[in-house]
């Protein structure tokens, strides 16, 4: 699901103004003249990376399709209290209505792109790659992911149907051999459907990468851990001539992730990133659509 693309998205922005409008806005149309023009401007009340503004658009011209952008701000930029992301004309309705939902969406996505550019800048300079997981809000996991790359991070599978991620309880309801796991997993896998497999030893990251696996995830390994994990694990893959990326998960966070890659992981994958980002303040101000409004 593309979230930018007006097919997949419309039907989570019909969802959300279904929510909020109910009836109709009471308020605003007890106040604001049907045929009243207005100039929407979006702001940052606090700085973050933008992330979510075709969105914001969208619900917006949900109720009023005429609505012009007047000024937008590109995606993954970053701004500051104060710093203007959209202007908008249009109906005044439309525009006061769609308002709470606009900025729930923009909100939260600019919080998600917010935070993982945190990640990213506590690693910088370092070679790995920051994921995110399925740990999304059920039904806006495009949107969330979206916000995650729109920050430069990367995202990991989409769901459950195109990509095999064996765990613990996998491993459990298939018979307990983690090697025996994956092999049937690799042997039973399309063609091209990658096989990514949780080690919580180095046995089982010696017995992931005998079955096939590649993608080895590492889960709750403490960073100092990883080193020696890594070196027996790499070694293995080496000795077989298979390339496998090695994956570092659970406790990560914003204070460690550094210490993570550095003990020379590939990629780490943050469950924080879409669950725990907090949403970042902002507002829209509205005027009358008079000459050299928005300007």
């Amino acid at each position: 699901m593309d979230p930018m693309d007006p097919s997949a998205s419309e039907p989570l922005v019909r969802l959300a103004l279904e929510e909020d409008l109910g009836a109709g806005d009471l308020t605003t149309e007890a106040v604001v003249d049907s045929g009243a023009q207005a100039v929407a401007t979006i702001v940052g009340k606090e700085a973050g990376v933008l992330a979510g503004g075709p969105v914001a658009i969208r619900v917006l011209r949900a109720l009023d399709e005429r609505i012009e952008v007047l000024e937008a701000a590109a995606e993954g930029t970053r701004f500051g209290p104060g710093t203007r992301l959209l202007v908008l004309r249009g109906r005044a309705r439309a525009l006061l209505s769609g308002e709470r939902t606009a900025l729930n969406f923009l909100g939260r996505l600019c919080g998600i792109a917010t935070l993982t550019a945190r990640f990213l800048e506590a690693v910088k300079g370092l070679p790995v790659r920051i994921l995110d997981t399925r740990k999304t809000t059920p039904g806006l996991r495009a949107l969330e992911k979206y916000a995650v790359a729109t920050a430069g991070g990367t995202n990991h599978r989409a769901g459950l149907h195109d990509a095999v991620l064996l765990k613990g309880n996998h491993y459990a309801l298939a018979g307990g051999s983690v090697e025996a796991a994956v092999a049937r997993a690799r042997e039973r896998a399309r063609a091209g459907v990658p096989i990514h497999a949780e080690a919580r030893s180095l046995e089982e990251a010696l017995g992931v990468i005998r079955g096939g696996a590649e993608v080895v995830l590492l889960d709750n390994f403490e960073p100092d851990a990883l080193r020696d994990v890594l070196a027996a694990a790499r070694e293995e893959a080496r000795r077989r001539g298979r390339r496998v990326e090695f994956e570092a998960s659970g406790g990560v966070t914003l204070e460690n992730v550094r210490r993570f890659a550095q003990a020379g992981v590939d990629r780490i994958s943050v469950g924080a990133l879409t669950r725990s980002a907090p949403w970042i303040d902002v507002a829209m101000r509205c005027e009358p659509a008079t000459a050299g409004a928005g300007a």
